[in-house]
C-alpha cells in the first residue's frame, strides 16, 4: 500500500523545512542538500522536455528491431540524434554494441548504447544516469506499427538529455554517463550490455540511476499524484553469493545494501536532511516534491535496465512516477468503448517530469565529488560495551563520516566525523543493539555512499 503523503509547511524563518540546527550546521547542510530542486538559473525547463519527447516520438517506433537505415524513422534514426545532441553539449560520444537474440528477437538484433561522457579527474570513478530508447506496442515483436513510447520510455531519456544539458560544462571527481539505452523490451540486452561495458572498461560504478515510466502522474484509475517519485531499491543483493547473503543474514544488513544505501541518499535528497517521519509517511519538502523509497528491486513481478547492473555488482535504482497509466504502456494506438490506449505526449505531465529530472541531477552533483565508498568496514564488540571500527581507506579520501542507529531504526541517526589517516576507532556503543556504517568525505564536504559495517 503507497503510505500517504503530508505537505510540509516551510518555516518562515528556515532555508530548510522542519530543520532546527545551529548556524553552523546549517551552513554545512546547505553546502549539500540545499540546492532547491528547481534551480532558478539552471532548471530543468518543461518545454524543453516537451520538445525533446516530440522529437523522439516523430521517428514513429523506437522498437529494437525496427529500421535502423532510413533517417527519419525507426530507432537507428532515433539514437542517431540523441548522439547528434550529445555532441553539441561537448560529451564524449561512445556507442557500444553487440548482437543479442532470445524469444523476443529469436533471429538475433544488433543491440546499441548510446552514451555521452562527462569525463571527471577520476575517468574509472563513474555515475550513470539512464533511460531506455526503445518502445513497442501491444505485440511485443511488432517493428512496424506505430509506438510513440512518449512515457515509456521517451521520459527517461529525455531526462537523460536534460540532465546532460545541465551539467556538461561541470567539473567533478567523478565521469559521469549519460546513457540511452536499447533493447529493454526484448529483454533488458541495453542494461545488459551497459553492465558488459563497464566491466570491460574497469568502471568502478559509484551509483547508476535507472529512469523508466517517470512522466505522467495521472494512472489508470484517474488518480492523479505528483508530489512524489518511487525510488525502487533492491535489499538482498543479486551479484551476492550464497556464504555472502549467509553474513549479510547473520549482521542484518538487509535494508543496507548499496543500493539501499544509493535510494537513502536520494531520500535525503529529496526530503532533506530530517528524512521520514516516525509515522511513515512520506515527507514532502516545502517546493512541494518527495520520494517514496520502496523497499524492492522494483514493481512486483517486473524489472528494468538496473536489473543487469545489480546483477553485475554495481549500486543502482529504478525512479518510476507515482502512479501509472497502464492504458498508455505497451498499446497499440486507439480507441474503444470510449476509453483511448496508447502512449502519446499529451498524457504527460511535464513539470512532474522536470521535478524528477531535477532529483536525479541533484543526486548526480552530490556524488560527482565524492570519493568511493568505503570497500568494507569490520565491527568487532562481541561481549564488550563498546565497538571498533576499522575500514578500509579511500584514494582521495578528505576523511571519514562513521554513522550509526539503533537498531531497530531504517535510517542514519548519528554521526562522528574522522580525520583521513584514521581507519579505526572504538565507539561507546554496543554493537548488538546498534548498526554501524562508514562513508568517505571529499572536496566541500561530498559524501559517498555509506559502507554497512559487518564481519571479518
Amino acid at each position: 500500500m503507497i503510505a500517504r503523503t503530508r505537505l510540509a509547511a516551510a518555516s518562515q524563518n528556515a532555508s530548510l523545512p522542519f530543520l532546527r540546527v545551529n548556524v553552523s550546521q546549517r551552513k554545512q547542510l546547505l553546502a549539500f542538500f540545499v540546492t532547491p530542486l528547481l534551480l532558478a538559473n539552471a532548471a530543468p525547463d518543461p518545454a524543453h522536455l516537451r520538445a525533446t519527447i516530440d522529437k523522439l516520438v516523430s521517428f514513429g517506433t523506437r522498437h529494437t528491431m525496427s529500421t535502423t537505415t532510413d533517417p527519419k524513422r525507426g530507432i537507428g534514426a532515433a539514437r542517431n540524434w540523441v548522439a547528434s545532441e550529445f555532441r553539441k553539449l561537448g560529451l564524449t560520444v561512445e556507442r557500444p554494441s553487440r548482437t543479442f537474440s532470445g524469444p523476443r528477437a529469436p533471429n538475433g538484433v544488433v543491440i546499441e548504447d548510446v552514451l555521452g561522457i562527462l569525463p571527471g579527474e577520476r575517468s574509472d570513478e563513474v555515475l550513470i544516469v539512464a533511460g531506455h530508447i526503445d518502445s513497442r506496442v501491444t505485440d511485443v515483436m511488432d517493428a512496424t506499427s506505430d509506438a510513440p513510447g512518449a512515457n515509456d520510455d521517451g521520459s527517461g531519456v529525455a531526462l537523460v538529455m536534460e540532465a546532460a544539458r545541465l551539467m556538461a560544462k561541470e567539473k567533478h571527481r567523478a565521469t559521469i554517463v549519460f546513457a540511452a539505452l536499447s533493447g529493454e523490451e526484448q529483454g533488458l540486452w541495453g542494461g545488459t550490455l551497459l553492465a558488459e561495458t563497464a566491466k570491460a572498461k574497469g568502471w568502478k560504478v559509484a551509483a547508476m540511476l535507472n529512469n523508466d515510466i517517470v512522466g505522467n502522474s495521472v494512472g489508470t484509475d484517474g488518480r492523479r499524484e505528483n508530489r512524489y517519485v518511487r525510488v525502487f531499491s533492491e535489499g538482498i543483493g543479486l551479484a551476492q553469493d550464497l556464504a555472502t547473503l549467509r553474513g549479510v543474514r547473520q549482521i542484518g544488513g538487509e535494508d543496507d545494501s548499496p543500493s539501499r544505501a544509493l535510494a537513502k541518499r536520494i531520500g535525503q535528497v529529496a526530503h532533506g536532511p530530517q528524512g521520514r517521519q516516525p509515522d511513515g509517511e512520506i515527507v514532502v519538502r516545502a517546493d512541494g516534491f518527495g520520494a517514496l523509497l520502496v523497499r524492492r528491486s522494483d514493481r512486483f513481478g517486473r524489472g528494468g535496465d538496473h536489473t543487469p547492473m545489480l546483477e553485475a555488482g554495481y549500486p543502482a535504482v529504478r525512479f518510476t512516477s507515482a502512479v501509472e497509466n497502464y492504458d498508455a504502456q505497451h498499446q497499440n494506438l486507439r480507441s474503444e468503448n470510449g476509453r483511448v490506449y496508447g502512449d502519446t505526449a499529451d498524457r504527460m505531465d511535464f513539470p512532474y517530469l522536470a521535478q524528477i529530472t531535477a532529483l536525479n541531477v541533484q543526486t548526480l552533483r552530490g556524488l560527482a565529488d565524492a570519493p568511493l565508498a568505503p570497500a568494507k568496514l569490520v565491527l568487532d564488540g562481541a561481549v564488550r560495551s563498546d565497538t571498533t571500527a576499522t575500514w578500509t581507506a579511500v584514494d582521495g579520501a578528505t576523511g571519514y563520516r562513521l554513522r550509526w542507529r539503533r537498531a531497530d531504526k531504517q535510517d542514519w541517526i548519528d554521526s562522528k566525523d574522522i580525520p583521513a589517516k584514521t581507519t579505526s576507532v572504538v565507539l561507546p556503543v554496543i554493537v548488538d543493539d546498534t548498526f554501524i556504517g562508514v562513508s568517505a568525505l571529499g572536496k566541500n564536504g561530498a559524501e559517498s555512499l555509506v559502507t554497512f559495517g559487518g564481519l571479518k
